[in-house]
């Protein structure tokens, strides 16, 4: 099981990875090419489907944080030291930290 300050640091890179995967301009082409595919078909659901994953902090941040925590856990040789239960609960807190992260830095969006 991870501590409180793996917990932390995943949430921050969560929450950085996010970003990067919705908002950043490294990404924008990439974007631009699946929001192009998604425009040959609109009427298509699995391409509105992906579009909208890529597009919202939440859903994306999700994947990520599991990405992030699966890659923590293997490289460190945690993996097998839990059920999966607790890991699947590991994941869960590390999408919360991020989650969390995202909608301060929302916050602070909309005052400024």
């Amino acid at each position: 099981m991870i501590g409180p300050v793996e917990l932390a640091l995943l949430g921050l890179a969560a929450y950085r990875g996010t970003q990067l995967a919705v908002h950043d301009s490294i990404l924008d082409p990439a974007r631009d090419r699946v929001g192009a595919w998604h425009d040959k078909r609109l009427d298509s659901s699995a391409r509105t489907f992906v579009v909208t994953l890529i597009s919202c902090v939440y859903c994306t941040g999700w994947w990520v944080s599991g990405a992030f925590l699966a890659v923590y856990l293997l490289t460190t040789d945690q993996w097998n030291n839990a059920p999966l239960l607790v890991h699947g609960i590991e994941w869960f807190a590390v999408a919360g930290a991020a989650v969390l992260l995202n909608r301060w830095d929302d916050s602070r969006k909309d005052g400024a």
